[in-house]
């Protein structure tokens, strides 16, 4: 009886130690990006609509996309960009 309850124990904090989640600490959010700098990054003007913008963010993104052999930095920049851009059209 004393085995089977070792082995219990053991088996036990085996699978509490091996059974958590192992993740990765968070990226820190990166710092706003400056209005003119989204406007450039897109190849809008400063009076571009929401249309627009949302036409110029599907442009660059369908050329430049990872799968496509763009670079991840790049698709995170344009996103950023259009996210930016959006932000200001609603408020």
């Amino acid at each position: 009886m004393f085995q089977f309850l070792l082995a219990a124990l053991i088996t036990g904090a085996i699978w509490v130690y091996w059974g958590k989640p192992r993740t990765k600490p968070a990226k820190p959010a990166p710092p706003p990006l400056p209005e003119d700098e989204a406007r450039a990054i897109l190849g809008v003007g400063v009076d571009a609509g929401e249309d627009e913008i949302r036409a110029a963010h599907r442009r660059l993104v369908t050329a430049l996309h990872p799968d496509k052999g763009g670079s991840v930095e790049l698709t995170r920049r344009i996103n950023a960009a259009r996210d930016r851009l959006l932000l200001r059209r609603t408020n």
